[in-house]
This record gives C-alpha cells, sequence and structure tokens, in this order.
C-alpha cells in the first residue's frame, strides 16, 4: 500500500491518504476535514531505501 496526498478543492486543505496503487483511479476520495468528493491528487517525490549500495 502506498500513500497518497491530496487537496480539497472545498476547504483547500491538504491530506494523506493510504491506498492500493491499483485502487488509486476507482477510490472514492473524500476529504476528511469538509466531506467534499472535489479532491485531486498532488504530485508528490517518491524515494525508495534499498539494502544494496551503489
Amino acid at each position: 500500500m502506498s500513500q497518497y496526498v491530496f487537496h480539497c478543492q472545498d476547504c483547500k486543505r491538504e491530506f494523506t491518504q493510504t491506498l492500493h496503487m491499483a485502487d488509486v483511479e476507482k477510490a472514492q476520495v473524500t476529504c476528511p476535514h469538509c466531506g467534499s468528493k472535489k479532491v485531486h491528487q498532488l504530485v508528490t517525490a517518491f524515494s525508495a531505501v534499498t539494502e544494496k549500495k551503489s
């Protein structure tokens, strides 16, 4: 599961939601602050931690 950052267009707040990668497109994400469904996903940085050193 991955964490995704969303922005609510109604209350202008950002929030994080944990979803499966396959569920991001079909999930009905609602704002936990105001309950609005007018949210869009923000582009965020991605980093991975591995055990091998390069």
